[in-house]
Order: structure tokens, then sequence, then C-alpha cells
């Protein structure tokens, strides 16, 4: 909870192999219990778009942390697909409940009563969104973030006030050439206000929503293109 803004979030992370036990019942079934992995994990948050959830996005989530990072991903609160009365214009409060998430999340680390006790890496964070959650990405980078947050992509999004301010961040940019959502123009002017280092990826034969899933036209595109990123820019 932030303010009374409830941000149920879904966090995946590396599993260590499972350790199989005799199951019980008739079925005769091993259970299986997944623990995190050894080591330490830098941080992904990811922010999902209007009308939409970190559920949608499940197979790419879970294919990040088994990459290597501890992700987050909120529920936000009257933008999502579960909103009980939907209000795009909340869009303006996100960032600060990204910020919110990411604090919380990181407390984990520290906790010892928390499987991830001990496993998330508190110095390498990065964030990434899709459309409206591309504009509650940018509004995370603004001055005075914590320098911590290394890393940005922005998957079909725009900026918010005051972004791409204080301590360098390396930035990734991908856009669908035939986006009529958010159009090439709109993603670029974002792009072009970014100080620092910074790639944008136009994949010309994509949309608005045709590589956020497995069985979309360029998921594996940008499966790869952001794991790539995520482990070059954090280690």
């Amino acid at each position: 909870m932030r303010a009374g803004r409830p941000l149920t979030t879904l966090v995946f992370y590396p599993a260590a192999r499972p350790t199989a036990g005799h199951g019980g019942g008739r079925s005769g079934r091993a259970k299986t219990q997944r623990v995190p992995a050894a080591g330490r994990f830098p941080l992904v948050l990811f922010s999902h778009g209007l009308r939409s959830s970190p559920e949608r996005f499940a197979a790419a989530l879970s294919s990040w942390a088994a990459a290597g990072f501890v992700v987050a991903a909120p529920t936000y609160p009257h933008t999502s697909e579960f909103a009980p009365r939907f209000d795009r214009g909340d869009i303006v409060r996100q960032p600060d409940d990204a910020r919110h998430v990411l604090r919380e999340v990181l407390r984990l680390d520290v906790d010892r009563r928390d499987a991830l006790s001990g496993h998330i890496d508190t110095e390498r964070i990065a964030a990434l969104g899709h459309s409206a959650g591309g504009y509650t990405t940018s509004g995370l980078f603004v001055a005075g973030h914590d320098p911590r947050l290394r890393a940005g992509v922005i998957l079909a999004g725009w900026a918010a006030p005051g972004a791409f301010a204080g301590p360098p961040a390396t930035m990734l940019f991908i856009q669908g050439k035939a986006d009529p959502v958010v159009p090439v123009k709109v993603s670029r002017a974002a792009y072009d206000r970014v100080p620092w280092p910074k790639s944008y990826i136009l994949m010309r034969r994509d949309s608005h929503g045709t590589y956020l899933r497995p069985g979309d036209r360029g998921y594996a595109a940008m499966l790869a293109t952001t794991t790539d990123f995520l482990r070059g820019t954090l280690g």
C-alpha cells in the first residue's frame, strides 16, 4: 500500500533446482519446492500498460528471472485490467508507486523471514515498462533519482515530466514501426531527450503489442534484446 493505493506485486526470482520429496495421496506424485538460487541477483521493476497486468507478461517476467534477475511487477490500482474504476489520468501517480514498490522489495533482502533475504543485489537496479508502463518507467529517472537505478527499458512508451535527469543511466527504447497507439515520433521524441548512453531499436514488422508474449511475431527478438541489455548494464 502507498497512501491508500493497493499495489499487489508479483515477484519472480532465479530458482534453485527442485528438491523432490515423496508426495502423499493416491497420485504418488513427488512434491517440489522452488527456493531461490544461491547468490545475489539484480532487481528489475516491470510496469504494465493501460488495461493490462503483470499476468499478461508472465512468460517474459519468468524468462528474465531465469536469466538471473529478481523481477518485481506491480499492478497499478486504477489503470490495470482489474481496476474497478479505470482512470487513465492516474498514470501521473504511477512513478511514485513504482518507487514505493522498489523500496519495499529492496527491504526483503534484509528481512530474514523472507525467502529472498540475502538474494537481492541492492546496488544494481533497472526498470522496464510497456506503453503507459514506459511512461511510468521514464518517471523513475528524474532529478535526484537513486543512483543505483542504472538502466531503463521503454517499450513503446513516452516521457513523463522531468524524465531523464539526475544520475546517468543507460536507456534502451524498443518501438514497433507500425504502432498506431504510440507512434514512432512519440517514442523517438522521448529517446531524443535522454542525455546518457542510449539505444533505439525499431521493429519494422511490429505494432503496439505484437512482441509481448510467446507466439507474437517479435517476441523472441524483444526477449533476447532486453535480456542481453539487462545483462550488459547490470552484469
